[in-house]
């Protein structure tokens, strides 16, 4: 909208920013003003109010990834057929309910990036140790890929890796296949509103009696919701469990019973579910259910309208929970690499992957480097202690066809000098200037500065005459003449590490917030390590770079994850606390919480957050030429993008302190 009424890019942006989420609400004057514009503006006023008009509008049209669709006769005698823009691609021109309406059968075939994941890390398996898995031949449950998953350790796994599921795992503890369904089921709005998650954690860790819930003497036997609910411990949390209770406590029919799943139907439901609260939660409590199990259940068959799994398909995914945990325990550093070279997916960013893999793998990763690195990340070492070769597909902008000529090149022969891979490799000079800038001239003897001075020197893309007669010398000839050392001093640590953020989104030499410690120590700023350390009740103060911001759907609370040198301290803020600190919240890269500590008696600990302080200045003492460009984590942004949040006083052609926020609504 901001586009159409010629309002600038940044403006735009601005405003865009205070809104937390696709579903929208009003944007009040103060937000307004927060992001540093002008309520009372007329164009800036209008620009909101058009904006809000087309909020329940749909937000676009799309084609699904693959599938088939199913007739007796021929398919282009019943519907058009056209062809798609990828090769060898077609589709029809009806959607979805047009097709159930004719009563044609479709059959959705879905995408999971984990599934390309999990074949690379296959593939680097057998090259690099000779060990050969597929899918169905991954060992089974064993005990100590559980044990992994029960201490909170699933960066990285398939399902289970946002913040919410790695804070159930200690207290679902699984320990079987079947945990793994539910543990994929469980954290989703269904089982949420409909208030089943803390029954069924109660009666699994024995705090509570499993019971289930019967029907009045006159109206059926008192365990004929056993059938239904005995896996789940007379909890329901799924899809089809929620069908047959409607089915079997408030004696649905059948037609019912599907009017009520196009009714839920996630996403897009019909909009007449509101019709059946009377009838089910009335008949349930006629037929002598506990009134406030009858609406408990109803509120869960609600919130599968926003998002609730079949058992079916929880059991299909906690397969690639089993198989990418089993990966990430008995093959770290394949499993990190196979994850780095799939990216962009997942919930991390690059930077998570690379320190997981160290601390919970124990990898070696060895950084980028133009004698050993290829385009994708790999693995090196000996076959039983691989160690993870950090990729040239890492630095920000460079060419996958220069990488590849990089590497043809140094089968050849070994580069002995910066000039000779300039030469041989024929690489322009924008990516001779990033590998510079990436720090990976290391193995020729020179660190980033003294190459990305070498590179200046380097004739440009179109070489006077001269040049071109000193390419057709034999090879190895010098074409630049010796040129005394010209001392330049030793960059800084900090410098070091902002251009490592800023061009390969990662650091191996340390971590930002390691270097502005001191600054933060003088402010008693306590570590994550620290915080975790201290007492439930305690009020503490602590720092770091922001990982990802949560806020569930419009949940009453906002979840932000910190993380500094020495770990990550997971802080809840309160939905109220959102219009106080809404700028601190949305913008900061940089931190500072104080609040309260909370412990939970699986050990889980958070930081309820009183005061939030964006420091995100402090990252310009790293370096006065880099901007330490840390990468949030990716959470949902396909399903959630969300705008570049910038800081109000610079244009957003300048900032590149930080990647746009991956954040989860």
């Amino acid at each position: 909208m901001g586009k159409v009424l010629g309002l600038t890019e940044d403006v735009t942006a601005r405003l865009a920013s205070t809104q937390w989420g696709n579903w929208g609400s009003e944007i009040s004057g103060r937000q307004i003003e927060q992001a540093g514009l002008d309520a009372a503006n007329p164009m800036v006023d209008r620009a909101v109010r058009m904006a809000t008009r087309l909020l329940g509008f749909p937000r676009h049209l799309s084609q699904h990834v693959g599938g088939f669709v199913l007739t007796q006769g021929r398919l282009d005698e019943t519907v058009p057929i056209g062809n798609a823009a990828m090769a060898e691609r077609t589709f029809i021109e009806w959607d979805k309910d047009d097709i159930d309406a004719l009563g044609l059968m479709k059959v959705d075939v879905l995408a999971l990036g984990m599934l390309t994941c999990i074949r690379k890390a296959f593939d680097l398996m057998k090259a690099h140790s000779g060990v050969e898995h597929d899918l169905a031949s991954v060992p089974p449950e064993e005990p100590q890929v559980y044990d992994m998953l029960c201490r909170g350790q699933s960066i990285g796994v398939f399902q289970v890796e946002s913040r919410a599921q790695i804070n159930m795992l200690p207290r679902l503890r699984p320990r079987e296949f079947y945990d793994l369904v539910i543990q994929v089921a469980i954290v989703r709005p269904g089982p949420i509103q409909g208030d089943m998650v803390h029954p069924y954690l109660r009666r699994r860790n024995g705090v509570e009696e499993v019971h289930y819930p019967p029907p009045g003497r006159l109206y059926g036997p008192p365990d004929e919701l056993k059938q239904v609910l005995h896996r789940t411990l007379g909890v329901p949390l799924f899809q089809e469990q929620a069908m047959k209770v409607a089915m079997v406590a408030a004696r649905f029919t059948d037609a019912e019973a599907n009017g009520l799943r196009k009714a839920m139907g996630t996403f897009r439901g019909d909009g007449t579910l509101h019709t059946y609260e009377d009838r089910m939660v009335g008949r349930m409590i006629a037929r002598g259910y506990d009134p406030d199990f009858a609406r408990r259940c109803f509120e869960q068959i609600k919130g599968f309208g926003s998002y609730g799994f079949p058992e079916s398909h929880a059991a299909s995914f906690a397969r690639l929970v089993y198989v990418s945990s089993w990966i990430k325990y008995r093959h770290p550093a394949a499993f990190a690499c196979a994850l780095l070279n799939s990216q962009p997916m997942g919930f991390y960013a690059p930077a998570q992957i690379v320190r997981e893999a160290q601390e919970v793998g124990g990898v070696e990763v060895r950084p980028i480097d133009v004698s050993h690195s290829d385009w994708d990340n790999s693995l090196e070492g000996p076959a039983d202690a691989p160690v993870l070769r950090l990729g040239l597909r890492q630095i920000d902008g460079f060419r996958e066809d220069w990488a590849n000529a990089l590497s043809a090149a140094r089968a050849v022969a070994p580069f002995v000098d910066i000039e000779t891979l300039a030469r041989r490799a024929e690489l322009p000079a924008a990516g001779m200037r990033k590998l510079a800038d990436a720090d990976a001239f290391r193995s020729l003897g020179q660190d980033r500065r003294e190459a990305l001075w070498a590179v200046r020197r380097l004739p440009g893309d179109d070489p006077l005459p001269l040049f071109a007669a000193a390419e057709a010398r034999e090879r190895g000839a010098r074409e630049l003449g010796a040129e005394p050392d010209a001392h330049l001093p030793l960059m800084p640590l900090g410098e070091h590490v902002a251009a490592d953020y800023q061009t390969a989104r990662l650091s191996l030499k340390a971590h930002p917030i390691a270097i502005l410690r001191p600054v933060f120590a003088a402010d008693r700023v306590l570590t994550c390590a620290e915080t975790e350390a201290r007492r439930g009740g305690s009020i503490v103060r602590v720092a770091g770079v922001v990982l990802v911001r949560q806020r569930p759907g419009k949940g009453n609370a906002v979840f932000v994850t910190l993380e500094d040198e020495t770990g990550i301290t997971n802080v809840v803020l309160w939905a109220r606390m959102l219009d106080q600190y809404r700028r601190e919240i949305m913008g900061a890269r940089l931190m500072q919480v104080e609040g309260v500590v909370e412990k939970s008696p699986e050990g889980v600990v958070h930081v309820v957050a009183r005061r939030v302080i964006d420091r995100s200045a402090e990252l310009s003492r790293l370096s006065e030429d880099h901007e330490a460009d840390i990468q949030l984590a990716r959470a949902d942004v396909v399903a959630n993008p969300q705008p570049p949040r910038r800081p109000s006083h610079r244009h957003p052609r300048d900032v590149r302190i930080l990647p746009g926020s991956r954040d989860f609504h």
